[in-house]
């Protein structure tokens, strides 16, 4: 029993809480743009929670000027249906990032349960599973994307489900990686001596040491996942609706009235740049914070 009780020590070496949050908050003082970005996309999911009650009128709401431009009263302005763009964009902030964050959930899962298993037990096993990844990287992830809309509906299910098949191979490759470095460790074998299963091994010793380059890829698949879902409601072919406003969508209703008011295509695409932007930056600190190999590079 000791020596299980030792080997469980041993089996999560340097991912304690409190040596994660201070590497983190180490990496927070030394990368401030990636601190920036953290801050933002804390906002930008607060905004996409609290959104109804932050929006000063309703994304439906017909009666205001026709393209009026930013004021006090309508900080973004109108657009071409008279409807307030401020109230529009925080609405749509629950779509897009609502279908971002499923999408990201559903490859997790998906490329988590691969990878780990591909490559704990190498062999016929891996060879699939590297032979799906090529698959999916052959298909252009718009056009997969497009093929599942529809054929499925253009369902918020549905479109977190294609958009998370076509994050799974980039999940399923980093997890993989990570899992072949440490399968061979001495704590893997010792668990092996001691009678372990695989499942055991795989999810008490295995997965614990793979957790850092997992939360990277989903903090920066995250900005992907956003962009798919707001070119995929450009195209017309996304869950939104009047009720139901998304990024993409606002730039694809106003795209004729541009010229003529600049805002209407500036503001929906900067909300995009922005939430892309700070994941990805964000994604890059924490990949700077998680990794020993690149702490105190910067």
């Amino acid at each position: 029993m000791a020596i299980a009780a030792d080997l469980e020590v041993v089996a999560q070496p340097g991912f304690g809480s409190t040596s994660w949050l201070g590497a983190v908050g180490k990496a927070a003082r030394k990368n401030p743009a990636g601190a920036v970005a953290g801050v933002v996309c804390f906002l930008l999911v607060i905004l996409a929670i609290a959104g109804p009650s932050l929006s000063p009128y309703s994304p439906n709401r017909i009666d205001f000027a026709l393209l009026h431009a930013p004021t006090l009263s309508h900080p973004f302005g109108t657009d071409n249906l008279f409807r307030d763009l401020l109230s529009r964009i925080i609405f749509g902030a629950r779509n897009s990032l609502g279908i971002g964050f499923a999408a990201i959930a559903v490859s997790i899962v998906l490329g988590v349960g691969l990878g780990l298993t591909s490559g704990y037990f190498g062999g016929a096993w891996d060879s699939l599973v590297g032979g799906f990844i090529d698959i999916m990287f052959a298909f252009p992830a718009l056009v997969l994307v497009i093929f599942f809309v529809t054929v499925f509906g253009r369902e918020f299910a549905t479109i977190s489900v294609a958009i998370g098949l076509i994050l799974t191979p980039y999940t399923t490759r980093v997890v993989r990686t990570a899992v072949l470095g440490v399968r061979n460790l001495q704590y893997i074998e010792a668990a092996t001596a001691l009678g372990s299963g695989h499942l055991r091994i795989m999810t008490r010793h295995v997965l614990p040491n793979v957790a850092a380059p997992i939360i990277v890829v989903a903090s920066v698949n995250i900005g992907l996942a956003i962009l798919i879902e707001a070119s995929v409601s450009f195209l017309g072919l996304g869950v939104s609706s009047d009720t139901n406003p998304s990024w993409g969508r606002m730039l694809q209703e106003t795209r004729n009235v541009w010229q003529q008011a600049w805002w209407t295509a500036i503001i929906p695409g900067a909300a995009i740049s922005v939430a892309v932007l700070a994941f990805n930056v964000f994604g890059d600190a924490l990949r700077d914070a998680l990794d020993p190999r690149l702490r105190g590079s910067r």
